[in-house]
């Protein structure tokens, strides 16, 4: 049986792998391409990095610039996010209960974009399936083929006995077969 606070301790997963998936980045990866809207691994490491500071200032009902990075240099990536990544889970402890299932959306947005800049760098780290799978089953309650945006190309079809991670960034729109 899961815990209500299920989704932080995927999150807080979902923070380490993403941290672990940027000490891997190195000076030769950063203008390799990547699967996300053309973005090159710099890009993508960079908005990564940034993304807990992002999930913050949204929670404090602050305006945020998604397209901001993080001005820092690509050596210091890992940490960087590794700091913010701590105060987001201190944010999501002290939560009640009946908000913490909102951690799943971040969970989605870690889980895509490790997946990807993985996928670039072609490191084999192993990734937490629980991870994907918490981050699709978020997706798939919300994401709609009207409401995907720029960030989410039309699913793509994959195999019925795909893995977790393929699932979960074709749901997202990326061809996990590229």
């Amino acid at each position: 049986m899961t815990s209500p606070h299920q989704p932080v301790v995927v999150l807080s997963r979902a923070l380490d792998q993403a941290g672990d998936a940027l000490d891997t980045v190195h000076a030769d990866d950063l203008d390799k391409p990547t699967t996300c809207r053309g973005w090159t691994v710099r890009e993508l490491a960079d908005h990564l990095a940034a993304a807990p500071q992002h999930f913050l200032q949204m929670a404090r009902g602050e305006e945020v610039d998604w397209a901001a990075g993080t001005g820092v240099e690509p050596d210091v990536l890992a940490a960087h996010f590794r700091t913010r990544a701590d105060d987001l889970i201190h944010h999501w402890h002290g939560q009640p209960d009946n908000r913490v299932a909102q951690a799943d959306w971040q969970t989605a947005e870690l889980g895509v974009h490790t997946w990807e800049l993985l996928r670039a760098t072609g490191d084999p780290m192993p990734l937490d399936d629980e991870v994907a799978e918490r981050g699709l089953a978020f997706l798939q309650q919300g994401l709609t083929e009207d409401n995907r945006g720029d960030a989410f190309a039309p699913a793509v079809p994959v195999p019925d006995d795909a893995s977790a991670y393929e699932r979960l960034v074709a749901f997202a729109g990326r061809d996990p077969r590229a």
